[in-house]
């Protein structure tokens, strides 16, 4: 059986040199000093492959007062009730939904953007994140994106 996604928080200090430099990268990507991958990890000093291996499970943590916004992919079975049992999560959790985008299922499946509002009283994201996972009919959940 595949293990279900977890997230930890660490101390800058205790993450490897490498998951550091792909932030790096990412940074400069996003910001346009770099033009392309290549450029962006002969700058900060990795390997291509090494960039492509993490940039997906590396962010930077950001702690705001005033929230932030974690925008996820989730393919889901197309199945009454589902999204609703989904939605009742991220409201159990105290987190805010800005906007909601679901496909149309094909293969009984379907895609959703999902993004959501973390305000000061929200709970556990990490343990919200879980739960969703955790649901049947969830095939696949990913944090596109945090802000």
């Amino acid at each position: 059986m595949e293990e279900k996604t977890k997230y930890f928080v660490l101390k800058k200090k205790a993450v490897p040199e490498v998951l550091l430099k792909v932030v790096k990268a990412k940074k400069l990507l996003e910001s346009g000093r770099a033009e392309s991958v290549q450029e962006a990890t002969e700058l900060v000093g990795i390997s291509r492959s090494s960039f492509y291996k993490y940039k997906d499970d590396i962010f930077p943590f950001h702690d705001n007062a005033k929230g932030k916004t974690i925008t996820m992919v989730i393919q889901l079975d197309d199945e009454p009730g589902l999204l609703s049992l989904l939605l009742q999560t991220v409201a159990d959790y105290h987190a805010n939904i800005l906007t909601i985008h679901q496909s149309i299922p094909v293969n009984g499946i379907a895609s959703l953007t999902l993004s959501v509002d973390v305000l000061p009283d929200t709970k556990n994201v990490s343990q919200m994140v879980e739960n969703i996972e955790q649901q049947e009919g969830i095939h696949y959940l990913k944090i596109l994106a945090r802000e």
